[in-house]
């Protein structure tokens, strides 16, 4: 029996529309094509996942060399002894300094002693060691002593700004939060290391020392002083143990290097004169 030639015609196109390419799934099994459309997803959401988006400026190579770097990663998880080390020491460093601030407040277990502590504190200041010694070359009438004085307020000046810029530069806290005074904003002594006052301390004991005649009794005192000086900060919570350790190495160092660039005589009486305005009076 004849086929109808519509139906024949009709067939006809329907193969010809299936053998196009964007049908070309169709002629494969009902089976495979959800095998490989299922395998085809998997994969691409595979890659979607491990796909890491460039940076600019950053190709294919570059990101190849910074991705194999798994030794470094396992490096960062074993640090060094001497990191370790480090750590350990300051960890230490921070529980004694909060342990040995005893005088914080007046409920503290020395808080009795707190008025006391700050006073001796406030001896060691670079805001009353820089006044007390213009007044005192105020009324010196002596070459010598002049000279001894125009050293020490330029040694006291370099300690008060050395310290500054150190402070400035670490920018470490105290083991308390307190909040600094009217004079440490003046002197610069915001920040815990190095200790401003150990150093001060320090400075001025050992420059008096040297250049002072002095009984046995008052040496011993003004070594004893230097050294209640550097810790009654630590009494009041204000520095750790090793700012004053390096607060005391470093005033010793000022008074090196003021020894090395001490002024005669003669420089400091023109000093002098040009902080009077007494031109004259320079012979």
């Amino acid at each position: 029996m004849p086929l109808n030639p519509s139906r024949s015609r009709a067939k006809d196109r329907s193969s010809s529309v299936l053998g196009q390419a964007e049908f070309l799934s169709l002629n494969v099994p009902l089976r495979n094509n959800r095998a490989w459309r299922r395998s085809g997803q998997s994969k691409t959401h595979q890659n979607q996942q491990n796909e890491i988006p460039l940076e600019p400026g950053e190709n294919v190579k570059e990101r190849g060399e910074t991705t194999k770097l798994p030794d470094e990663d396992c490096m960062l998880l074993n640090p060094a002894f001497r990191g370790i080390a480090i750590n350990s020491l300051l960890a230490i460093d921070v529980c004694l300094s909060k342990r040995l601030g005893v005088c914080i407040h007046t409920t503290s277990s020395w808080g009795s002693m707190r008025s006391a502590v700050t006073l001796l504190a406030l001896t060691g200041h670079g805001f009353t060691w820089i006044c007390g010694t213009l007044v005192c070359l105020t009324q010196s009438s002596t070459l010598a002593g002049q000279e001894v004085l125009i050293n020490l307020l330029i040694a006291l000046i370099l300690d008060v700004l050395t310290v500054a810029g150190f402070q400035k530069l670490v920018q470490r806290k105290g083991p308390w939060y307190i909040s600094p005074g009217f004079l440490d904003c003046v002197a610069l002594d915001t920040y815990s290391f190095p200790a401003a006052h150990a150093s001060r301390a320090a400075m001025v004991s050992k420059f008096l020392l040297s250049h002072l005649v002095l009984a046995v009794p008052l040496r011993v005192l003004l070594v004893l002083w230097a050294i209640l000086v550097g810790l009654s900060h630590v009494l009041l919570g204000q520095h750790h143990l090793t700012d004053v350790v390096c607060g005391f190495t470093l005033g010793f160092l000022h008074f090196s290097l003021m020894e090395k660039v001490w002024l005669s005589s003669g420089a400091c009486q023109t000093l002098i004169s040009i902080g009077t305005f007494s031109w004259g009076s320079v012979h």
